[in-house]
C-alpha cells in the first residue's frame, strides 16, 4: 500500500514592495497608538492637575499665623463648616473674618495657658464632646479645648485675688445737664431720696442707683473712680458736698436728646420740608434757640452744635413724611408746627446724644471683703487684660484675603 502524502499548501511571501507598505503602516498604527496614549495622559493630567489646582493645592496653603503655629486652608475651611453649621449658605460668608478672629483667639489662649502650665486633657474634651453630643473631630476637639482653657484661665486669675480690697459703697446718676445737676445736688442735700431722683431725672439707665461696694478696678469708668477714691482734684473738674460729687462727662452717652424744628416749607403729596437741630439738653436747646431768635445763622449753629447727621448740611431735612426720622416725639411736633415758626426744645428719649454730668454720692469707703459678683467682675476684667496683653505682645499674621474667603464659602456651601 503506497503511502498517503500530506498536502503541503505553498506559503505566500509577500514581494519586497508589499512588506515594506506593512512596515509602514504597522509603524503608522504604533504611532498613533503612542500618539493617543500621550495625549489622553496628558488630558488626564491636565485634569488632575486643574483639580489639584482648584480643590487640593488651597487646603495646604496657610491662612492664618499665631506665633510660630500655621493654619492651612483645609483647617479653615473645617473650622468654617462647624461654625456655619445649620445657618444658610448666603449667611456662611458672614462667618469668614469671624471664625479666622477665632481660630487666632483660641490658639492664643492655648499658648498662654500652656506658658502658665496650664491644660486640658483628653478625657475632660472627651466628656464635652459626649455632653454637647458633637461630632468627634479635631475641629470640635479644638472648639472645646479652647473653651476649658478659658474656664481654667479665669479660675486662675480668680485665685490670685485677695479676700480684701479698698472698695467704695456708692450710689450714680447721669442727668443731661450742669442746671439739672445742680438742681438734683440742691435736693440731695436738703434730704432727697437718692433713688427718687434717679427715676426721676437719670438719662442713662445702664449706670443708675445704689451700685454697691467696688474696687476701682470695677468703676464704670475712671470719671466716677476718681470721684470715689481720690482726695484732691481740680474744682473745675468735680464740686465737692460731703460726699456728693458733680463731674462733667463730654464723652458720655444719654438716653436723651432735644430737637429744634423749623418747617420751611409744606407740600400735599411731598409733607414737609424741613431743618432741625438734635441737641443734648434742654438747657443747650433753650440757649441757642435764643441765639436763633436773635439772628445767628441756622445752619452755622447746626454745624457747630447738632448732634444730628444733617449737621453737616446745615440741618437740613429736606422733604418728609410721617416716620421718615424715626421719632414720634419729632413728627408730633413738626406735622403740626406753623411754617417758618421755630419750636421750642423738644424731649425726645428714643435718640441718644453725648455730654452730661455724674452725680455721685459715696456712702462709705475702705477695705472690705470681696462679694461673689465683685470677685466674678474681677476675674473676668484680669482674664480680659491679660488677654490682650497676649495679642499685643504676639504676631499674627491673617492672609485670607476676598478671594480666599470666596474660595472657602463655596467649598463649604458646596457641601451643604
Amino acid at each position: 500500500m503506497s503511502k498517503k502524502h500530506k498536502r503541503v499548501e505553498p506559503k505566500y511571501v509577500p514581494t519586497k514592495r508589499q512588506a515594506s507598505r506593512w512596515q509602514r503602516q504597522t509603524k503608522i498604527q504604533r504611532i498613533i497608538i503612542i500618539a493617543a496614549a500621550v495625549f489622553l495622559a496628558g488630558i488626564m493630567g491636565y485634569v488632575g492637575y486643574g483639580y489639584y489646582n482648584d480643590r487640593i493645592k488651597p487646603l495646604r496653603q496657610t491662612v492664618i499665623e499665631v506665633n510660630d503655629t500655621a493654619f492651612t486652608m483645609g483647617y479653615y475651611v473645617k473650622m468654617l463648616e462647624a461654625y456655619a453649621k445649620g445657618a444658610e449658605s448666603q449667611q456662611v460668608y458672614y462667618l469668614t473674618d469671624i471664625v479666622a478672629s477665632q481660630i487666632a483667639q483660641d490658639e492664643l489662649v492655648r499658648q498662654g495657658a500652656d506658658s502658665l502650665g496650664i491644660k486640658i486633657t483628653a478625657q475632660e474634651i472627651d466628656a464635652q464632646i459626649e455632653e454637647n453630643k458633637l461630632p468627634n473631630k479635631e475641629v470640635y476637639r479644638d472648639i472645646v479645648a479652647a473653651g476649658l482653657l478659658r474656664e481654667e484661665l479665669q479660675e486662675y486669675f480668680a485665685s490670685q485675688l485677695p479676700g480684701k480690697m479698698e472698695q467704695a459703697h456708692i450710689q450714680v446718676m447721669l442727668v443731661e445737664s450742669q442746671e439739672v445737676a445742680d438742681g438734683v445736688v440742691a435736693k440731695i442735700e436738703s434730704g432727697g431720696n437718692f433713688t427718687a431722683l434717679v427715676e426721676e431725672f437719670s438719662c442713662y439707665p445702664m449706670i443708675e442707683g445704689d451700685l454697691g461696694w467696688l474696687p476701682r478696678e470695677l468703676m464704670p469708668n475712671p470719671l466716677i473712680a476718681e470721684a470715689a477714691f481720690s482726695e484732691i482734684a481740680s474744682p473745675s473738674a468735680r464740686n465737692d458736698t460731703g460726699g456728693l460729687t458733680k463731674i462733667y462727662d463730654e464723652s458720655a452717652i444719654k438716653s436723651v436728646g432735644y430737637w429744634l424744628i423749623e418747617v420751611v416749607d409744606t407740600d400735599e403729596e411731598k409733607g414737609i420740608k424741613a431743618r432741625a437741630m438734635l441737641l443734648g439738653s434742654e438747657q443747650e436747646a433753650s440757649e441757642i434757640k435764643t441765639r436763633l431768635s436773635k439772628g445767628e445763622d441756622f445752619a452755622e449753629v447746626a454745624e457747630e452744635h447738632s448732634q444730628h447727621e444733617s449737621k453737616d448740611n446745615g440741618g437740613e431735612l429736606d422733604w418728609l413724611k410721617l416716620g421718615d426720622i424715626n421719632s414720634e416725639a419729632f413728627d408730633e411736633v413738626a406735622f403740626n408746627l406753623p411754617l417758618a415758626e421755630l419750636s421750642e426744645p423738644v424731649q425726645d428719649k428714643s435718640v441718644q446724644t453725648t455730654a452730661g454730668y455724674w452725680i455721685v454720692k459715696v456712702l462709705e469707703k475702705g477695705e472690705h471683703e470681696l462679694s461673689e459678683d465683685v470677685r466674678e467682675g474681677l476675674k473676668v476684667k484680669n482674664f480680659n487684660e491679660w488677654f490682650q496683653e497676649q495679642w499685643e505682645s504676639s504676631t499674627i499674621n491673617d492672609y485670607l484675603d476676598e478671594e480666599k474667603k470666596s474660595w472657602a464659602v463655596n467649598r463649604v456651601a458646596g457641601g451643604k
